[in-house]
């Protein structure tokens, strides 16, 4: 993966990459950038219809992780390279797997076979992000520095790249959401969200992003709000069975891992679910869609539908 800074570091991305006449991906917020769309602009995001037109020969996805799952869509329906501009604090940049929702982000299936060339990094980008987008997507990037950690897939070189990312966004986040404007947090927490989402596409996901991913598909919550909830309490469930690999965790990011994650999720806003109006009857169903979702599978020991319950309403 080609990696660069600073939106100026386009043009020459792209040369690299060898993209000449790009299809861009970017919801309507990013229209007044000089965005070089030779092949056409499409600006609905999320979309399960987003159709790569004749004469493109690589895509350009700018925006958050819906944009950047739409961008990798139209990659793996059209075999074509797609790059990167994340403008929040997602990670999905790094991966080749994707979420295909509808513009009222209701999921509609998925895949795994996306072709991500080069990633472009600018902080400017971020600092118009709102309070609750900043923290969800953050916590998010946290939540892959913590699952990297433990996941079945874990390596060495995952770990690296998760301590740096944990390090860094726990550091950052209080910082950001005390003032949006000060570039130097916002520096900090994009290159968390990098390494956590470096972390990512190494080692793969755990519990905590198969519970958030059941939720946020059903209802159409924001994924990394389910993410900040749902992340302590998964993390209290593997504490029981890699307790040092939690431990690791918590040493990065400065304090107990259960209640450092719980503390900086109520600091971005995140309570309970029964503030986003997830009935608590619907439970038990979501409970055994994730149970069934690969990042659970690929925990140290995968939850069984009746543990995740009881994780869910512990934080209903």
């Amino acid at each position: 993966m080609i990696v660069r800074w600073g939106l100026a570091e386009l043009p020459g991305l792209l040369a690299e990459t060898g993209i000449e006449c790009p299809f861009v991906i970017a919801s309507p917020r990013w229209r007044d950038l000089d965005l070089p769309a030779g092949a056409g602009l499409w600006t609905e995001v999320p979309s399960a219809r987003a159709e790569v037109p004749p004469g493109a020969d690589g895509i350009l996805a700018v925006g958050g992780g819906s944009a950047i799952d739409t961008g990798k869509y139209a990659s793996a329906q059209s075999g074509l390279p797609v790059v990167h501009v994340p403008t929040t604090y997602s990670g999905a940049e790094w991966t080749t797997f994707y979420g295909i929702r509808t513009p009222d982000r209701r999921i509609q299936g998925g895949g795994a076979d996306a072709h991500p060339v080069g990633i472009l990094y600018d902080v400017d980008l971020t600092l118009g992000l709102p309070r609750a987008e900043t923290a969800g997507t953050a916590l998010n990037g946290l939540a892959h520095c913590a699952e990297a950690l433990y996941v079945r897939g874990r390596s060495p070189e995952g770990d690296e790249q998760a301590l740096a990312g944990a390090r860094l966004i726990s550091g950052a986040l209080p910082r950001v959401l005390a003032d949006g404007s000060d570039r130097a947090a916002r520096e900090d927490l994009l290159r968390g969200a990098m390494h956590g989402g470096h972390a990512l596409g190494i080692a793969g996901l755990a519990l905590a992003h198969a519970m958030a991913q059941a939720l946020g598909g059903t209802y159409g919550i924001p994924h990394g709000a389910m993410n900040a909830l749902c992340l302590p309490p998964a993390l209290a469930f593997n504490r029981a069975i890699v307790p040092a690999e939690v431990e690791r965790f918590g040493v990065a990011i400065g304090g107990d891992a259960i209640e450092l994650s719980r503390e900086l999720a109520r600091l971005g806003g995140f309570e309970r679910l029964r503030d986003f109006d997830v009935p608590e009857e619907d439970l038990r169903r979501v409970a055994e869609a994730a149970a069934g979702r690969a990042g659970n599978q690929a925990n140290p020991r995968p939850a069984t539908r009746g543990e995740i319950l009881e994780l869910f309403r512990s934080i209903w």
